[in-house]
């Protein structure tokens, strides 16, 4: 069997989750799941202010595609091509072209494992990036990202930040 690669497709504005549902329900339908592996839409954490007060709410990372992890053959792009409101697979012409590992890696998508030392309620140092000599007590650990959530200060207030595992280590 041939190898799985992520593919982007490109699909009407706003149309994003419903393109995601549509896929998944035909995945199941035509049994695909050997194939079509995972949908995926982007999602990050973006503060906002709204009547003065602020407030995190998830965006998409890049509107109007859809992340597919897929075995490229004529069933599956058929399947996904003539999905209601997908617009096409990004590609040169009718061939589509699958994510490098490089483009891959800002997505949170198939990263190297790191392994930690630490748990939720421990104390870390941030030893790189924006963050660097900040201590924190870890909130949530997501394997998923491969990154830790940590409260820093901020004008006087506790605001949760989400940091690369690359980026931290444990506070002695």
């Amino acid at each position: 069997m041939a190898e799985a690669n992520w593919y982007v497709v490109h699909t009407y504005s706003g149309y994003e989750n419903k393109v995601k549902a549509n896929i998944e329900k035909t995945i199941e339908n035509r049994n695909l799941q050997e194939e079509i592996l995972e949908v995926r839409v982007p999602m990050q954490d973006v503060m906002e202010m709204k009547n003065g007060v602020r407030k995190t709410v998830q965006k998409k990372m890049f509107p109007g595609y859809v992340l597919i992890n897929m075995v490229m053959n004529d069933d599956t792009w058929y399947v996904v091509r003539n999905t209601r409101g997908v617009t096409g697979f990004v590609g040169p012409g009718s061939k589509p072209v699958p994510l490098t590992e490089a483009e891959m890696k800002p997505l949170g998508i198939k990263v190297d494992n790191i392994t930690i030392d630490f748990n939720e309620g421990d104390t870390i140092v941030v030893v790189a990036g924006a963050w660097k000599n900040t201590v924190g007590v870890v909130q949530r650990i997501d394997f998923g990202k491969q990154a830790v959530t940590i409260n820093v200060d901020m004008f006087g207030r506790d605001t949760p930040v989400e940091i690369s595992f690359a980026e931290v280590r444990k506070f002695n």
